[in-house]
């Protein structure tokens, strides 16, 4: 009997299929991230080759968790206690109806409180057990976005009566391009509206919200005892959303400002700012950014004591306990950060060499044997000199009166016809000189007096003229929109010109063979702009250096403190509002040093206005404000070449994203990017383009590229006869060696030159069509201009709102 065969199942018999691998994440895999799902790493060690028991999971899903829990308890506990940071609460008006603080006073209602002062003011409650700072905002556009930088948590204050105008649109197309904290949407007045309205009210503004923020889907009553206590809760018990770019910065909200004069030089003095650490430490070795005036150094940092009574208070040294203060950092001899933001560029560092005594000798026996006249010092010496006028005036006369004596020359043309008239009918007994012949020597004498410049007294007069500066204008407009128009249609075409030969006119010009890939040298020919920035090795590397030493020493977030500013102008003080919020914000290292910085950034889509390159346009980054005159580049999507060029743009375009290099302040992290354009009424600029900072790196070249373009005159086969590309065959044999494309996509080259008008002949890899354009492109390294400010508002010093911008146009 056969024994019976029992197949068993071995896992090397086991089909093992290839793992499934994706270059993209799939969209599972990224609904788990945006939940906050952290993949567990298991623990891989040589032994066992990716294979770990269960202890080694269990200890590692215990210390990611640990690592959770410490991360949250970091963010928690500088709100936790009764002398916590006190959590920032900007109240932010929408509509022209609707008042912050009347929002700021229901909200103290509702548990029963009264707010201390006008503007900024503190909420103690024992029932929350933390601290909230309100920030009512008047409807001023800088101060909105200023007090948005470094709030917690925004409260949107919407009418039950108006809509959102215009001015409450751009306050959130403004902080939406910034970065967006934790958003509360309110509404005020809705009880006076009857109850079977309120209802579609509210759901009329979630749907207004919603599209600005739509994790948003409720809108809170703040004239309502009980759910202005439930924003109150919320605003407690909520963490504040982290805004990425700020938190990589230190900055603080000004409470208490105090100014020490300088005893050699009252103008400028120490300025004491009194408020809580915020984002990552305060390092006294770094230097302090003051808006609307600049980077300044500190003196020390010392601690303060906490005061309940006030917020916003000037010169005011009555504090609740602790009366001395302790040193809590101090600056490093050697290493805190000097105020020299620009290289000095060497003059003499090219390749010019200093005269020998030789040369120098040889100079002067040059000038020794030259004509007298045609010396160089007769040149200076024979400087034209203005025309002096002999006039005929009586005695005594000064040469302010002479200016009053009307000559017949200068009379109107009546006057002279009158005069003639008159002259017809005298005798000659009757003129005065021959009645005064013998006495005129006596009573007269001739004084000599300048020739006026007249003119710059037309250059004014037509300056003046409404009419002709209106035509101006207009002129100006249509050559503009005709330039952006031809450059969308036709881009980079120009035409070679026929009084000049090409080969001059666009002498600073190359040929590439490849965009891509043809050598660049990015040192060569650089102008002396470039010798007053500074340059990073390897800006990556050195972002993550500064951004990790400022996490370490100084003093941490959270700590009240007092920054001791040295050399602020007296204006800070003089400026000052206790309405508006004052930021001040720290830089990192080298932030102060100027660079070539590059943003990538997107046209703002309802802005159909024409910007070209080098406009000014005033550029928010960060804490930041420049005016900047910025070139525009393309952004490649597959990345830069091997070269690392890019092709510039003369106009920021609609639908494609941009690269715009400025000559700026170095930035780190990423900031968020804004391009405004400025307007009479300071609470209207207007919103061009936003995006992120890119990087620092001037050696990215940005080429501008020309077409020349000609037309086929004659073609057999492969070979064609080209004209209006040239006008002298000297063209057609210096670009020779330069490859020609036409539009249907043919390539091919010159092969020799036919006549004297500038035809050649040209042989393509295929026949080429009758109606086709050849095209040849030649390449020029640009450069942003140099002209970077700072941006200062012409509003500081005094509160203008939208209302009153309205009253006064």
């Amino acid at each position: 009997m056969s024994e019976h065969h029992k197949h068993r199942s071995d896992t090397k018999l086991k089909q093992a299929n290839k793992p499934f691998k994706s270059k993209h994440q799939t969209s599972r895999s990224l609904r788990d991230k945006a939940k906050g799902k952290v993949e567990r790493v298991s623990v891989k060690t040589q032994s066992t080759r990716g294979f770990s028991n269960r202890t080694d999971r269990r200890n590692t899903a215990r210390l990611l968790q640990q690592k959770k829990r410490e991360e949250l308890f970091r963010k928690t506990k500088i709100f936790d206690g009764k002398n916590g940071t006190p959590k920032v609460v900007a109240v932010v008006p929408l509509c022209p109806d609707v008042s912050a603080e009347d929002a700021v006073a229901n909200l103290f209602a509702s548990v029963d409180q009264v707010p201390a002062n006008k503007g900024a003011v503190l909420m103690t409650s024992d029932r929350f057990k933390q601290k909230l700072q309100f920030i009512p905002l008047q409807r001023n556009y800088i101060d909105i976005m200023d007090a948005a930088k470094v709030a917690d948590f925004i409260i949107f204050v919407m009418s039950a009566v108006e809509e959102v105008d215009k001015f409450g649109l751009m306050v959130l197309s403004g902080i939406q391009s910034q970065g967006v904290p934790s958003v509360v949407p309110a509404v005020n007045n809705l009880e006076g509206i009857p109850l079977k309205k309120r209802s579609d009210i509210k759901k009329s503004l979630v749907s207004f919200t919603t599209h600005f923020f739509p994790d948003e889907d409720k809108v809170h009553a703040l004239d309502n005892t009980t759910e202005g206590l439930n924003v109150l809760r919320m605003i407690a018990n909520q963490l504040p959303k982290t805004v990425a770019w700020r938190d990589t910065h230190s900055y603080m909200l000004a409470e208490t400002l105090d100014f020490e004069s300088n005893p050699s030089d009252p103008s400028v003095g120490t300025l004491k700012v009194t408020g809580y650490g915020r984002g990552t430490h305060f390092q006294a070795n770094r230097l302090i950014h003051l808006q609307n005036f600049g980077d300044f150094q500190l003196e020390k940092i010392t601690s303060a004591p906490i005061s309940h009574r006030a917020i916003h208070v000037v010169n005011n040294n009555s504090m609740d306990s602790e009366p001395t203060e302790t040193v809590l950092d101090t600056p490093v001899l050697g290493e805190q950060d000097d105020l020299a933001a620009e290289n000095e560029p060497d003059l003499l560092g090219n390749e010019q060499t200093w005269p020998t005594e030789e040369e120098l000798m040889e100079a002067e026996e040059r000038v020794r044997n030259m004509d007298p006249s045609e010396r160089p010092e007769q040149s200076f010496n024979n400087a034209p000199t203005p025309k002096k006028n002999v006039r005929r005036v009586p005695k005594g006369t000064s040469n302010y009166q002479a200016a009053w004596i009307v000559d017949s020359d200068h009379e109107s043309d009546e006057d002279d016809e009158e005069s003639e008239n008159e002259d017809d009918h005298m005798d000659d007994d009757d003129l005065p000189s021959a009645r005064n012949d013998e006495d005129s020597g006596e009573e007269y004498e001739d004084l000599e007096e300048e020739e006026e410049d007249t003119s710059k007294a037309e250059e004014v007069y037509e300056d003046e003229l409404e009419d002709a500066e209106e035509a101006r204008q207009y002129a100006e407009y249509l050559a503009r929109e005709k330039e952006n128009r031809e450059d969308m249609e036709f881009p980079d075409e120009v035409e070679a010109p026929m009084d000049v030969p090409a080969s001059v006119r666009f002498a600073r010009y190359r040929a590439l063979e490849s965009f891509r890939t043809s050598p660049w040298d990015p040192y060569e020919n650089l102008p002396l702009d470039y010798g007053r920035i500074f340059q990073f090795e390897n800006f990556r590397r050195t972002k993550h250096r500064v951004m990790n030493q400022a996490k370490e020493g100084g003093v941490m977030p959270g700590a009240h403190i007092t920054l001791h500013i040295a050399n602020v102008p007296r204006a800070v003080m003089d400026t000052y509002v206790q309405g508006r919020p004052f930021i001040v914000f720290g830089l990192l290292q080298y932030e102060h040093k100027m660079g070539v910085i590059n943003f990538v950034v997107n046209r703002n889509s309802e802005y159909d206005g024409v910007i070209k390159a080098k406009d000014p346009l005033v550029l928010h980054c960060g804490f930041r404000r420049f005016v900047v005159h910025p070139i525009f580049s393309q952004n490649s999507r597959n990345g830069k070449g091997t070269n690392n060029v890019h092709k510039s743009e003369r106009f920021l375009q609609q639908g494609r994203s941009t690269v715009v290099t400025v000559y700026a302040p170095i930035q780190f992290g990423n900031l968020p990017v804004v391009l405004t354009k400025d307007t009479e009424d300071v609470n209207s600029p207007i919103l061009v383009a936003t995006g992120t900072l890119m990087d620092a790196d001037p050696r990215r070249i940005v080429a501008k590229r020309i077409i020349l373009t000609g037309h086929p005159f004659k073609v057999h086969k492969r070979s064609a006869t080209i004209r209006f590309m040239f006008f002298n065959p000297d063209d057609v044999w210096y670009y020779k060696s330069v490859e020609l494309r036409t539009k249907l996509g043919r390539t091919g080259h010159i092969k020799e030159s036919l006549g004297t008008h500038g035809y050649f002949k040209a042989q393509w890899d295929q026949q080429i069509s009758m109606q086709d354009t050849i095209m040849m492109c030649l390449y020029k390294r640009v450069y942003p201009k140099w002209g970077t400010t700072l941006w200062v508002n012409p509003s500081a010093g005094a509160i203008t709102t939208a209302a009153e911008s309205m009253d006064m146009d």
